[in-house]
């Protein structure tokens, strides 16, 4: 009784694998005929890797920035809400276009492990040199304090007003999850169009 079962499944084994036919084809492409392509979109896809940081020279380590900046500028944000800043004069589309990142983020710095004093002034270098390469966007990491002693990020409060300092700064943002969520934000800068043609 078992011997025509295994017989029938050898033969199908033995059996040539059908190609697809002319006819599939054609329904294949009937089925296609009406479809048209989707309506372009203004949204620039991010490949997946990361900016890599900027490289400060070693003559630039030696020479301090300017650091300008005060810890006593308050900028406030309540717990939960999104971070955010936009220099007076600018349209609230260009906040909503940083949020959904129109702008392709050129550089970043992780500002994990540093103090108060240390982060300052690596955000200032950072933005300095990100100046001279008339970069466009770019990322800070001030982490989300989940190693801090109460759980509160040390740095945001702080990364964010010193931003709001800098006249180069436009406009700011908490990064998409993605990049980074809570404990990133998204900076534009100010760049003349000899610096950097390809933005506005």
């Amino acid at each position: 009784m078992k011997q025509p079962d295994k017989k029938r499944a050898m033969d199908r084994e033995a059996a040539p694998k059908a190609e697809p036919s002319d006819d599939g084809m054609a329904l294949f492409h009937d089925a296609v005929r009406n479809v048209a392509p989707l309506p372009a979109s203004d949204k620039v896809v991010l490949a997946g890797k990361h900016p890599q940081p900027i490289p400060r020279p070693q003559d630039d380590r030696q020479a301090a920035p300017d650091d300008s900046l005060s810890d006593h500028i308050p900028l406030e944000i309540a717990a939960g809400d999104e971070w955010s800043f936009l220099r007076s004069g600018l349209s609230r589309q260009t906040l909503r276009r940083l949020r959904r990142g129109y702008w392709t983020t050129q550089a970043q710095l992780d500002l994990h492990g540093y103090t108060r004093d240390e982060a300052r002034l690596e955000l200032v270098a950072f933005l300095d040199a990100s100046q001279k390469r008339g970069f466009r966007c770019g990322r800070v990491i001030h982490g989300k304090g989940l190693s801090s002693r109460n759980h509160e990020p040390v740095l945001k409060a702080r990364v964010g007003s010193w931003l709001s300092q800098r006249n180069d700064v436009l406009a700011f943002c908490q990064a998409r999850p993605e990049d980074g969520g809570s404990g990133a934000v998204v900076v534009l800068l100010k760049v003349s169009a000899s610096q950097n043609p390809e933005y506005p």
